[in-house]
């Protein structure tokens, strides 16, 4: 059987304010919807460091970014919703 829970990945740094402050939102709702989280540091590599540089924190599902800087959550609670309802 495979996880159907969406998986939301946070490309982040470990001493950027901002990204703790999106992760303890995104924590925040775990009550209304299941997901996982995948978080990223983007001074692990190279390329990540190059594309999210100053972009950090950096939300993204299936591919597209959520939002970035600041945790938007009519987005992604709305990818949530529809994220859940087509599993």
């Amino acid at each position: 059987m495979t996880n159907s829970r969406p998986i939301l990945t946070l490309y982040g740094r470990t001493y950027c304010h901002l990204c703790d402050e999106m992760l303890a939102a995104l924590e925040g709702l775990r009550g209304e919807h299941e997901f996982e989280i995948a978080v990223v540091d983007v001074d692990s590599d190279p390329e990540l460091e190059a594309r999210y540089d100053e972009l950090v924190p950096v939300l993204v599902a299936n591919g597209a970014e959520l939002c970035h800087f600041f945790f938007d959550e009519t987005a992604v609670s709305r990818y949530l919703r529809g994220a859940c309802s087509s599993a």
